[in-house]
This record gives C-alpha cells, sequence and structure tokens, in this order.
C-alpha cells in the first residue's frame, strides 16, 4: 500500500493513501538507523510503501526514492543531520528585518542549501507593519540584493494579510501549482501565515518576547496542508542553520554571484581568502558583491575546515 507522509510528530507519522484516506504510521527500531544518517529517517513529502499487521497497526516498510530534499545539521549531536522536507518544488523562507531580526548570515545559508540541493527558494519579508522608516529602507535594501541575485521576493504583513487582496493574490501566486517548505526562524510568523493563507486557525500562534525579541517555537512537527492549488509544509522554527556535506571547494558554487565572478579568478582553486588575482574579493572591495554575503560565504567556509555550527 502506498502514501504520501502529510505530517510527522517525530514518534509517528499520518500518511495519505492514494485513495485519499489518512492513517497512522510507525516505524521499527531499526529502520531508524539503517544506514540512515538522519534524525528523522521518514520526512514529510515522502512516498512510502506500507503494511498493515493483523492487530491494525500500520507500518512504514520502505520510502520511493526522494526528487530532492532539504536538510539541515541537527541539533542532536548524536546524528548528522535533520531533513526538512522531501519532494518539494520550493522553499519559501519567511523572514523579518526585526521583530525579530533575521540574519543575512541565515537567509545566506539557507539558500547555499537550495542550491546546493537544487531546489527554488524565495524570501517573504513578513510583518512590515511593524518597521520604522530606517527599517522599511533596510528592507528595501535586501529586497534589492536578492532580487539582483534572481531570488523572487515579496513583502507582506500575514496578521494583515486578509485585507491586502493584492498581497494575498500575489503570496497565492508564488505557491500555485507548486509543493512548498515555509521555513524560517521561530517567531517570524509562519503560523500567522499559515492561517492567514486558510482564512482559519490552522496551527497555533505564538508571542514574542519583549526583552529578547525572539519567537517561541508554536510548530513542534511537520505537516502539509493543501491549498486549492499545490501544498505547503509547516516545520518547526529554527536558530541556526548547520550546513551539511559542503566540500571545501564547492561552497563558492552556492552562492550565485560569488561563483560567476570567480571564473575571472588566477587560480580555478581559488578559494577567495587572499589568494592573488582573487576577482571575488576585487569584486567586494567595488561593492559589486555584498560584503554581508562574502561574509556568510566565509562563514559556511568555517564549517567545513573548523566543523563548527554557526546560526
Amino acid at each position: 500500500m502506498r502514501g504520501l507522509v502529510i505530517k510527522s510528530t517525530g514518534s509517528s507519522y499520518i500518511v495519505r493513501k492514494d485513495d485519499g484516506c489518512d492513517m497512522e504510521c510507525h516505524i521499527k527500531g531499526n529502520f531508524r538507523i539503517r544506514g540512515i544518517r538522519s534524525t528523522n529517517p521518514v520526512a514529510v513529502g515522502d512516498y512510502v510503501e506500507i503494511q498493515t499487521l493483523p492487530d491494525g497497526t500500520n507500518w512504514i516498510q520502505e520510502i520511493e526514492p526522494r526528487r530532492n530534499y532539504i536538510i539541515r545539521k541537527a541539533t542532536n549531536l548524536s546524528k548528522e543531520s535533520h531533513i526538512l522536507a522531501a519532494n518539494i518544488d520550493q522553499v519559501a523562507l519567511i523572514v523579518t528585518v526585526n521583530h525579530p531580526a533575521t540574519s543575512t548570515t541565515f537567509i545566506d545559508r539557507f539558500l547555499a542549501t537550495c542550491e546546493a540541493y537544487r531546489v527554488r527558494a524565495l524570501i517573504i519579508f513578513n510583518k512590515i507593519d511593524l518597521l520604522t522608516a530606517e527599517e522599511k529602507e533596510r528592507l528595501g535594501e535586501l529586497r534589492a540584493l536578492y532580487e539582483s541575485l534572481d531570488y523572487p521576493t515579496l513583502a507582506i504583513s500575514a496578521k494583515h494579510l486578509s485585507d491586502d487582496q493584492d498581497s494575498h493574490d500575489a503570496l497565492q501566486a508564488l505557491l500555485a501549482g507548486r509543493t512548498t517548505l515555509l521555513s524560517g526562524n521561530s517567531g517570524v510568523g509562519k503560523s500567522t501565515l499559515l492561517n492567514a493563507l486558510f482564512g482559519r486557525e490552522m496551527t497555533r500562534t505564538g508571542v514574542i518576547s519583549s526583552a529578547h525579541d525572539t519567537g517561541m517555537h508554536t510548530t513542534t512537527f511537520s505537516e502539509m496542508y493543501f491549498l486549492p492549488s499545490g501544498a505547503v509544509i509547516d516545520t518547526p522554527g529554527i536558530k541556526g542553520f548547520g550546513s551539511v556535506d559542503f566540500a571545501k571547494e564547492e561552497v563558492g558554487h552556492y552562492f550565485r554571484e560569488i561563483f560567476h565572478t570567480s571564473h575571472e579568478c588566477r587560480f580555478n582553486n581559488c578559494t577567495h581568502t587572499g589568494e592573488p588575482g582573487c576577482a571575488v574579493q576585487e569584486a567586494v572591495i567595488k561593492g559589486a558583491i555584498a560584503i554581508s554575503r562574502y561574509d556568510s560565504y566565509l562563514s559556511l567556509l568555517g564549517d567545513t575546515t573548523e566543523g563548527k555550527y554557526r546560526g
């Protein structure tokens, strides 16, 4: 029996069968460690084969080959990675200029991972109704930066999305016909956005700490929700984004402008960290490559050489 994993709680999974019926499924302990170096060998978006035992329990037997997936370094040090979702068409990264502030390092790490796994990425700037004039200027600068790199962006207030038909329609257009992974830091308003998309409460929303301007995790598991056209996968908010399996010589490939400019470097194996004739460093000095992007590149490069996990 075949089905699509639409919800993961860590201990069990909800699988939607081909006939549209949902069933709770489990995996056996040895399945977790059978050559799968991940905290969650089964992810939302996986297509799986299910067996129902005589006692009525349902067990996932096999995972069909994945078209793609998005992965991050797990916080559980006993494992190597955590799969956020599988078989997706795009990632919508939800970020905020403030309340709380999403760092460009986090954004760039996420985008680099999307590049590595060949998944389309777009950036949704939320909570624009809370921004000061100076913060709105910063928003414009960030949108200009990422749009210049061909990443689609959208600026919205999820809290007021029902009253903003233009933003609502623009968001629906970005999601239509695709399976989209929603991700971002805790507190950026993913749950509010999801509720606004469906016009009803789909997930619980949280509050922002006034002392630290950070969000609390309100989504504790991953789940797929179905739109009239397309689907979205909501995931728990994440604080940092650790890279997995990035080879030092490949990190620059995942930054579009650095990869393009690197063809002009004197040396083919240039790491852009001090070599003579480095076109990338020259572009940074001239402002053709944003300093924030170059700093994010160096951060990821540091992961490959030092084994560090930065947020």
